[in-house]
C-alpha cells in the first residue's frame, strides 16, 4: 500500500509551475490585449452614433453617411445616446446638410470659364 504522505520526486516542479501560473495571471502581457487600433475605431463608430441620434438622425442616414465605421458599434452608441436623451430629456439638434457655397476665387474661375465657353459657342 503506497503511502499519501510519500515525497515525490515531481513536487517541487509542480510547485514551481503553479507558482509561475499564479504570477503570469495577475499581470498584462503586451499583445495579448486587443488591438489598439480596433478599440480606437470602435469607440469612434460609437460616437459617430451618438452624435447622429443627437443630430436626430436616422440609423440608415448614419450609416449611409458613415460607410466605413462599423454598423454594430454605430448601433451601439446611437442606442445609448437615444435612452441618455429619453432620460434626461433632451431635445436633439437637426443637423444641416447641404452644399457648401464655393470659395470666391473658385466661383470667379466659374464665371470666366462659362463666359469663355459661351463665346466660342457664339462664334459659329
Amino acid at each position: 500500500m503506497k503511502n499519501m504522505f510519500q515525497k515525490d520526486p515531481t513536487m517541487p516542479q509542480r510547485l514551481a509551475a503553479t507558482f509561475a501560473l499564479l504570477l503570469l495571471a495577475g499581470c498584462d502581457i503586451p499583445g495579448l490585449g486587443p488591438d489598439p487600433r480596433a478599440v480606437q475605431r470602435e469607440a469612434e463608430a460609437q460616437a459617430i452614433g451618438g452624435a447622429c441620434r443627437h443630430a436626430l438622425r436616422g440609423l440608415e442616414d448614419c450609416y449611409t453617411l458613415n460607410p466605413k465605421s462599423p454598423k454594430a458599434a454605430v448601433f451601439a452608441g446611437w442606442k445609448d445616446m437615444d435612452s441618455y436623451m429619453r432620460e434626461n430629456k433632451i431635445e436633439g439638434a437637426p443637423s444641416v446638410l447641404g452644399k457648401a457655397p464655393p470659395p470666391k476665387a473658385a466661383r470667379d474661375e466659374a464665371a470666366e470659364t462659362e463666359t469663355q465657353g459661351t463665346a466660342s459657342t457664339n462664334r459659329s
